[in-house]
């Protein structure tokens, strides 16, 4: 693996990366759907205002808009909006409060199948469950941690979720 940043993401980090998040938010709807239709209609609403969201706020002013990032969203982001101001993306503050939408989309279908699991145990409910925990957090934060983040041009440039989730984690530079 190469020491520097990525111009372009590999297609070996991308696509497991895409597959990650395609099965956290295919394992959230599985949960949810057992609530009915109309909620897995609003958790994947959700998910595309999500997405949109960040394509909009972010990826538009990203060094990757038009490249290959890990996610694949700056070739998309290419293609449904233009290209935005680099500086803007460098000099944007985000807290806790701004991510609060992303953890969301898998904490609500956790506690909704942790609950379910409550009032009637399904072996394939807890295996969905103990699936999407996994894959929502220890594997999305080594995604995020050892090659997102760590093979990032962006963050050369400033990107306001190191600085938050720096060493320190209080949003302040290092």
């Amino acid at each position: 693996m190469q020491d520097g940043p990525f111009e372009n993401f590999p297609l070996r980090m991308v696509v497991p990366t895409f597959l990650v998040q395609l099965a956290v938010y295919g394992l959230g709807g599985f949960i949810i759907l057992r609530f009915g239709l109309a909620f897995l209609g609003i958790y994947i609403a959700c998910i595309l205002g999500l997405e949109f969201r960040v394509l909009r706020n972010s990826c538009v002013d990203c060094f990757y808009h038009g490249r290959t990032c890990c996610f694949g969203r700056g070739r998309l982001c290419a293609l449904v909006l233009g290209k935005g101001d680099p500086k803007r993306f460098s000099e944007r503050k985000i807290g806790w409060a701004h991510i609060l939408p992303d953890f969301l989309i898998s904490i609500i279908p956790l506690l909704a199948g942790i609950i379910l699991l409550v009032l009637r145990f399904d072996i394939l409910l807890f295996v969905v469950v103990v699936a999407l925990t996994i894959l929502a957090f220890p594997v999305t934060g080594f995604i995020r941690g050892a090659w997102a983040c760590r093979y990032c041009r962006q963050r050369e440039a400033g990107c306001p979720a190191e600085r938050l989730f720096g060493r320190r984690g209080t949003g302040e530079e290092r």
